[in-house]
């Protein structure tokens, strides 16, 4: 199990990193339906704004996912809500760390708000946010 209320403290930091290649673009696309030219079709995308393809926002946001329910707080955790500002592309080949804070602890209601924020490799923030999550209660034993 993650850790409870009572284990997590202000300032308490967890990240992961991953580089985002075509076929995480592909596997997402075909997994959601999101088939946006913006993501899968090159030409189309040499017309855009990016003048390349780029990743799902939403497939980038998904590593802050992995950070809270594998690390902190970790197994056992609820994502109740995440608030998301998008602020770069990410594209093929770029390596992301998303990275999760403790800002606020609630602990009548055993809740936890995270600042989370996604860099890409030059240290650029592509994404920005926070998350509110109950961590993991201790089992009750009978």
């Amino acid at each position: 199990m993650g850790k409870t209320i009572d284990q997590l403290h202000i300032g308490d930091r967890a990240d992961i990193s991953k580089t985002i290649a075509e076929s995480d673009i592909y596997l997402y696309a075909g997994i959601t339906g999101d088939f946006n030219p913006a993501h899968v079709n090159e030409e189309y995308a040499k017309g855009t704004f990016f003048k390349t393809r780029i990743a799902h926002g939403m497939l980038v946001s998904g590593l802050i996912s992995a950070v809270l329910a594998n690390q902190l707080p970790g197994p056992g955790t609820i994502y109740i809500r995440q608030e998301l500002d998008f602020k770069a592309p990410v594209r093929m080949g770029d390596t992301i760390t998303a990275s999760v804070e403790v800002i606020e602890k609630d602990v009548e209601k055993n809740r936890i708000l995270m600042r989370t924020v996604c860099t890409n490799q030059n240290g650029e923030t592509v994404i920005a946010g926070q998350a509110l999550l109950s961590p993991p209660k201790l089992a009750k034993t009978a």
